[in-house]
């Protein structure tokens, strides 16, 4: 005799048999809940996504519109001095490395030099480093006074 057929004819499961699957109205119904717990953890991770995804810019600059002309550009050639300052403070002028105490005398004679032709217009670009000590670069500039060159250019790169 199989279990089915044997608790089927039990008098006393079948007593309680009805009573667990009545369909009367002794029953109380179940209301739906709503459990906002994973409703909250998904916002959640909405909120970060967006956070990081999102990119603000911050406008410092002025809305400006710059004025054209119609003027041919200028036939004369600037001479130009690059001074390099490294990281660590060292120099070099147009490619040459060398000491600080040299630094004066090496743009008084490349300034010297440009006068000698007759071009009046050298200019000094100094192309520092982000991470220089900026004694090294008021070195370059006192340098630069000191040769009585006033066209002074500092070099930057844009970012990407």
């Amino acid at each position: 005799m199989s279990w089915l057929s044997h608790h089927a004819s039990h008098p006393s499961n079948c007593s309680n048999r009805s009573n667990r699957f009545s369909l009367g109205a002794a029953q109380a119904t179940i209301e739906p809940e709503i459990n906002l717990i994973p409703f909250i953890d998904v916002l959640l991770v909405v909120l970060i996504f967006l956070m990081i995804s999102t990119t603000f810019t911050r406008y410092q600059e002025l809305a400006i519109t710059l004025p054209t002309a119609n003027g041919s550009t200028s036939q004369t050639e600037i001479k130009q001095i690059h001074i390099a300052v490294s990281r660590d403070g060292r120099f070099a002028i147009n490619g040459k490395v060398i000491d600080r105490s040299q630094l004066s005398n090496s743009l008084n004679v490349l300034n010297q030099n440009n006068n000698d032709n007759k071009d009046g217009n050298v200019q000094v670009n100094i192309d520092a480093d982000a991470r220089a000590p900026h004694q090294a670069v008021m070195s370059a500039l006192e340098a630069a006074r000191d040769a009585n060159l006033s066209n002074i250019v500092f070099s930057s790169q844009t970012k990407k």
